[in-house]
């Protein structure tokens, strides 16, 4: 498929815009850095001492000062679900940067590995420099005691020294714990060396208050490199006074010996708002989530997955939002972020999930929620008969699903268990379709197993047949796909008619979807949303920025961060 342009722009020119310009931020405020320690007059004698290790360390920390200060803004979840539900302030376009805080979050992460590569590797020839090249002129510069001491004793006697090891040790493991295949196969890993960067942030703020590297105060009166008319003579002829043969040709004469001073800790500048931010949000979200939760009911569902109803005093939510779950029972440290399947309204207090049982974290939960009751449980009443684990919920948390509302033609992408963010899109539409900005959804949903269909079959059947009765039928379009024949007549039940019309075996021909729904709607703007594997993320992604009869595609990509 050709590409459109127009597309593209909707879909990558805002996250290209935020790239560049965080990119040359970067580069600039490197350089910058760079240039004034290497030319700069108050760095004229240190940079004679450490010459390049200097402005590639101070460079490289500049560079790592901006990139800690951003990487905590978007882990800032309930900030940002605040901003996006402000419809009136934030656009929608700003809201769909906001979605790529993840992305965003992970690029900072990358930089500030790469720079402190280079900062680490620019401190140890700054460590060797200050062993080899003692100033017995200028005292205050050193940071050996004396010529020639061993620069291992340098590094792990210093406060900077300590501090940078051990900072090295905790990005070493969060890093190597971020990976992807890490966080698939052992969460917990990941959750728990993440949570390292409160430890990384103080040793932070310690690692700068050193003053190692120090700059020149009186520049004015001690120009770099000037003539020092009470200098001894190299041959003990003490120079006290200055003859015409002595100052000819020098235009710069020192009027008093140079002093130096340590520099402001810059990094408690860059650090100190977004950190107190985020401590702020981590409080605020500890305090919320401290509040009872009251598991309602729990139902089974095919294919191992389970159904969980609760309620908490107070929640409310948007349909398309997520939560965070903790249960002590499993881990008392270890959360996971579910999406609602069901909102909270005003006839109905609960709000539920659906889970499923993949792991070693959702089948210990699942257990413990699926427990038989005990031999004398069937004298008590139903109600009493079963007790639940004790959970927390934090959130809600905002998504890209929110947005589906915001188009009046949108389609929804699910593989699997990722229809459950469309689930409570759904949902309000049953209770009040007319209410919203939407005119028309594509419902696509493709599975392995027939019988994943049955956990919103019932869901599906009643919003198709309300639709029709309204006289909208064209309103909802669904289309199920199903990639194993196993099993196809169970849908032939008399309720689930509409979905078994609907069911076709094997994956959808993307090419042929996108082209019909472009031509029903041209020139407009279709919001695309997808929830599933990567691979179905990426052909999505691809036919989004393609040209299909000058309709707009806007991809919106589901993602817990």
């Amino acid at each position: 498929m050709p590409l459109s342009w127009r597309s593209w722009i909707a879909n990558e020119g805002s996250k290209h815009f935020i790239l560049v310009l965080w990119l040359s931020t970067n580069i600039a405020l490197f350089w910058k850095t760079f240039v004034s320690y290497c030319s700069g007059p108050q760095h004229y004698y240190l940079h004679k001492m450490l010459g390049l290790g200097l402005c590639m360390s101070r460079a490289s920390a500049a560079v790592l000062n901006l990139n800690c200060c951003l990487v905590l803004l978007p882990v800032c979840r309930s900030l940002l679900a605040g901003l996006r539900g402000f419809q009136k302030v934030t656009s929608r376009k700003a809201r769909r940067i906001l979605d790529k805080r993840k992305t965003f979050h992970m690029a900072c992460g990358i930089a500030i590995g790469l720079f402190s590569v280079i900062h680490v590797s620019a401190h140890l020839a700054n460590v060797y420099s200050f062993s080899a090249w003692y100033s017995d002129e200028f005292p205050a510069l050193n940071l050996a005691r004396h010529r020639g001491e061993d620069p291992r004793i340098i590094m792990f006697t210093t406060v900077p020294g300590a501090t940078g090891v051990l900072l090295v040790l905790v990005l070493f493991l969060m890093f190597t714990a971020s990976s992807y295949s890490m966080r698939v196969s052992h969460y917990d890993i990941f959750w728990y060396t993440h949570n390292l960067s409160i430890v990384f942030y103080v040793l932070l703020l310690v690692h700068v208050i050193g003053g190692v590297l120090k700059y020149q105060t009186n520049v004015e009166h001690h120009p770099p490199d000037c003539f020092r008319p009470n200098r001894t003579a190299p041959g003990g002829q003490n120079s006290g006074f200055v003859n015409s043969s002595q100052v000819d040709g020098l235009s710069k004469v020192c009027r008093e010996e140079p002093q130096f001073q340590a520099h402001f800790p810059e990094t408690w500048l860059w650090v100190s708002g977004p950190l107190c931010l985020y401590c702020a949000e981590r409080l605020y979200r500890y305090m919320r989530g401290c509040r009872p939760v009251t598991v309602a009911s729990v139902v089974r569902h095919p294919c191992r997955v389970v159904e969980v109803h609760m309620q908490k005093s107070g929640f409310r939510a948007r349909p398309g939002q997520y939560i965070v779950l903790n249960c002590p029972h499993v881990s008392s440290f270890e959360s996971h972020p579910f999406t609602l399947t069901t909102c909270p309204t005003e006839r109905n207090a609960t709000f539920g999930i659906h889970l499923r049982v993949l792991g070693d974290w959702t089948e210990r939960f699942t257990d413990l929620l699926l427990a038989e009751p005990e031999v004398g449980a069937e004298i008590l009443p139903v109600a009493l008969q079963r007790r639940y684990p004790r959970v927390y919920v934090d959130g809600p948390f905002g998504s890209p699903s929110e947005d589906v509302f915001n188009y009046e033609v949108s389609v929804c992408v699910a593989g699997g268990i990722g229809v459950t963010p469309f689930a409570s899109v759904l949902q309000a539409l049953l209770d009040d379709w007319q209410h919203h900005k939407l005119r028309r959804l594509y419902f696509i949903w493709v599975c392995r197993e027939l019988q994943s269909f049955r956990w919103f079959a019932e869901l599906l059947c009643s919003l198709h047949q309300k639709l029709w009765q309204e006289n909208r039928p064209d309103y909802l379009n669904i289309r199920l796909y199903v990639s194993k024949e196993r099993g196809l007549q169970s849908l032939s039940e008399g309720r689930y008619q509409v979905l078994s019309a609907r069911l076709l075996i094997g994956r959808p021909r993307w090419e042929m979807l996108f082209e019909e729904i472009g031509r029903a709607n041209k020139q407009k703007r279709v919001g695309v949303f997808c929830s599933g594997p990567k691979g179905l993320s990426t052909t999505l992604h691809k036919m989004c920025n393609s040209n299909h009869f000058g309709a707009t595609f806007e991809y919106n990509k589901e993602s817990f961060s």
